[in-house]
């Protein structure tokens, strides 16, 4: 046994051998990735089968927050709609297997691009290729019919900013270490400038490079994971989150995914033109989305840091977000929102 933090290792070995995946006693268990949410583990058998495990994070947690079995259903939903994602396998809530819900996957081989290290192993050719397939992957995200998947009510058809703003508010005042101003100013200059709302898709909310799974010969986008955000919005809010994670060369505040920073990344523009081309959508209300979704990135990783001083066991390989990030992307979610034009 490998001693994995957040597991009863015998407990689940057994509830995986007896789903009939093939698992050859004994397993083992690794924690992966760099998510600062749910956990996530490589499982191993003696035979050479791999498989993922996800469980929510360890300690208190807030109201809503890291649904496994929500996250289950919606993969569950997407399998054969065209959007690249794992095979889901199981799901058990059995308190005699486990104190929170467990989500076992397929294992997708490829390479996950979460760190700058990974991404210098890349060609610059390579690493365009798979810049530009997130956008597509991305649209095979908003094309899926909701009603036809079974997911038209996986969340509210209310306007999503109005959503989102009243939620992650609620969510600031819950997991917040300290008082920024700039995160309430924020939030009333966005709730003033609002954009109509036109569409309502399935939106991932948290799309980005270290939550896809790349092809290891050209690169293109084969899994897109941690949905544990996903609900009905905006589309835009979506390109919004891709634009506010990718970092270029060029600024001030890179941000904690600086991959995208080196030589043969496409740029924030690329994307957004790849995008639009993708599906033809009108991209004047981008800015908007930009700005939320830096403003929420800005609360997610004070929720982070907040989990991590209260049980450091929740920290993943890269450590904790610091309070200068936090404050940064705040500062860049401000000027973003300033040159949207937004008052």
């Amino acid at each position: 046994m490998s001693n994995a933090v957040g597991l009863d290792e015998e407990a689940v070995s057994n509830w995986i051998a007896d789903m009939g995946v093939g698992a050859v006693a004994p397993l083992e268990f690794t924690r992966i990735g760099n998510g600062q949410s749910n956990l996530t583990y490589l499982v191993s058998d003696a035979g050479g089968g791999q498989w993922v495990l996800r469980r929510p994070p360890l300690g208190h947690l807030l109201a809503s927050a890291h649904d496994i079995a929500r996250e289950y259903r919606i993969l569950s939903a997407l399998q054969g709609t065209g959007v690249p994602v794992p095979k889901v396998l199981g799901l058990t809530e059995d308190p005699a297997i486990t104190d929170a819900p467990l989500m076992l996957m397929s294992f997708v081989d490829g390479v996950v691009i979460d760190s700058i290290g990974v991404a210098k192993n890349l060609t610059p050719e390579r690493r365009r290729a798979t810049g530009l397939s997130m956008p597509k992957a991305l649209a095979s995200i908003h094309a899926v019919d909701l009603e036809l998947a079974g997911l038209d009510d996986l969340a509210s058809h209310s306007p999503y900013a109005e959503r989102q703003l009243r939620r992650w508010s609620g969510q600031w005042e819950k997991s917040k270490t300290r008082d920024i101003p700039a995160v309430d100013e924020l939030a009333a200059l966005l709730t003033r400038s609002i954009p109509a709302q036109t569409e309502l898709n399935l939106v991932h909310g948290d799309f980005h490079l270290s939550n896809v799974i790349t092809a290891r010969d050209d690169g293109r986008v084969v899994a897109v994971v941690d949905w544990e955000l996903c609900t009905l919005g905006d589309p835009l809010a979506d390109v919004g989150a891709l634009l506010a994670y990718w970092a270029q060369a060029e600024d001030e505040v890179p941000g904690p995914f600086a991959a995208s920073t080196l030589e043969g990344f496409p740029t924030r523009e690329e994307l957004t033109k790849a995008y639009m081309h993708e599906t033809g959508r009108d991209p004047a209300a981008l800015g908007f989305w930009h700005a939320l979704a830096l403003w929420k990135i800005s609360i997610i990783a004070e929720g982070v840091l907040r989990r991590t001083m209260e049980d450091p066991r929740n920290t993943a390989a890269v450590g904790a977000p610091s309070t200068k990030l936090i404050d940064d992307i705040v500062a860049q979610a401000m000027d973003i929102a300033r040159r949207a034009g937004l008052r």
